[in-house]
C-alpha cells in the first residue's frame, strides 16, 4: 500500500553532499563513527517522519510516498529542492576589527554568529573577513541512503513516537500510555521529571498529538514520584552474658 500525506514512519539514512562525496549527517552510530562526524552523546537511531510535516526536505518527503518499507533507496535533491542555489550577494567582506570588537575571534571554516545571523568564514587576509551568509549547503546536491524500517499504525504507536521525539535522551518504553474514552494519560518515568525544559517538551507533545490524534479531548501526564524504601528495622543487640564469679 502506497504511504501517503499524515502517514507516520520510521526512517534511517544517511546524507552526503554528491560534488564531494562527504558525509555529513546519519542515523547510524557505525556510519558517524566511520566517517568522522560522531558526536558524543548524540542520539543514533531510526527517526519519526509524519509524511507532509515538512520538518524534513519537502522534497525528501515526497520520494518518500514511492517507496517500500525495508527496501532500501538512494535519493538525489537538486539545491533547489534542497537548501537553494548559492546567492553571491550574501557573501561579504566585514572589517576584522569590527568582528574583534565584538569578541568574535573568526577562523576559516568556522561558523560565527555575527548581526543574527551564522555565517561561514571563508577567508582571512588583509584585515578583512569574507562571511558568507548562504546556508551551509547552498548549491549542493544532497544524497540520501534512506530505508524505511517501519510504519506507525495504532495510535499507541504514534503518540509513543510523539512523545520520543521531544523527549528523546529517554527510552519510549519507559513512558506507560493509557486511553480511556477519548482521555489519554501519559504516567512518565522519574528520569524525565529533572530534565532542562521538561515543561516546554510536555506542552509541545500535547499540541502534536492534538493535532495528529484529534480523536483525543485530553492528554494529561502524571510525575509520580514513590517513596523511598524504608530501611528495616535494626535487630536488638543480645544481653551481655553474665560474667562467671571468680572462685
Amino acid at each position: 500500500m502506497a504511504l501517503q500525506k499524515g502517514d507516520f514512519i520510521l526512517i534511517k539514512y544517511t546524507r552526503k553532499v554528491k560534488e564531494t562525496n562527504e558525509v555529513n549527517e546519519t542515523t547510524s552510530e557505525e556510519v558517524a563513527k566511520k566517517e568522522h562526524i560522531f558526536k558524543e552523546g548524540g542520539i543514533y537511531e531510526p527517526k519519526l517522519v509524519i509524511i507532509g510535516e515538512h520538518v524534513y526536505l519537502e522534497a525528501l518527503e515526497d520520494s518518500l510516498t514511492t517507496m517500500e518499507i525495508n527496501k532500501p533507496a538512494t535519493i538525489e535533491i537538486p539545491p533547489e529542492k534542497g537548501s537553494g542555489l548559492r546567492d553571491p550577494k550574501k557573501v561579504r567582506l566585514v572589517p576584522l576589527k569590527q568582528l574583534l570588537a565584538k569578541e568574535i575571534n573568526p577562523v576559516v571554516g568556522a561558523q560565527i554568529e555575527f548581526q543574527g545571523k551564522e555565517p561561514i568564514v571563508r577567508s582571512i587576509g588583509a584585515g578583512r573577513v569574507l562571511l558568507d551568509f548562504n546556508p551551509p549547503l547552498a548549491g549542493k546536491t544532497l544524497i540520501y541512503d534512506v530505508t524505511i524500517t517501519k510504519k506507525l499504525e495504532s495510535n499507541e504507536e504514534k503518540i509513543g513516537a510523539l512523545v520520543h521525539r521531544r523527549i528523546s535522551v529517554v527510552e519510549e518504553n519507559q513512558f506507560k500510555l493509557t486511553i480511556q474514552d477519548k482521555n489519554l494519560t501519559i504516567d512518565m518515568p522519574e528520569i524525565a521529571f529533572y530534565i532542562e525544559g521538561i515543561q516546554i517538551m510536555k506542552r509541545s507533545i500535547a499540541k502534536d498529538i492534538q493535532k495528529y490524534i484529534p480523536d483525543l479531548a485530553e492528554t494529561k501526564f502524571v510525575e509520580a514520584f514513590k517513596a523511598e524504601p524504608k530501611p528495616a528495622p535494626a535487630a536488638p543487640t543480645p544481653a551481655p552474658e553474665a560474667q562467671a564469679s571468680a572462685p
